[in-house]
């Protein structure tokens, strides 16, 4: 299964606000949820759609739609 990730406008505008090293390493956890989409440390989130993980004090809220999986 292929996931894919889509970034919206106002995140990226955030992510470019971050530090360099800080951003590339939210980056990579991002990335990381192509291949897993539901790692060990996400939580799903409570009274709407979606999940979150925590990278150092950022948090990544982010939404999995198995039903538009790339086959």
């Amino acid at each position: 299964m292929d996931y894919f990730v889509s970034i919206k406008r106002s995140a990226q505008k955030s992510l470019s606000s971050i530090n360099k090293a800080q951003r590339v390493k939210i980056i990579q956890q991002i990335q990381k949820l192509l291949e897993e989409p539901r790692p060990s440390q996400c939580k799903k989130l409570v009274g709407r759609n979606g999940w979150r993980i925590r990278i150092g004090r950022y948090r990544v809220i982010y939404e999995i739609n198995d039903d538009e999986l790339n086959a």
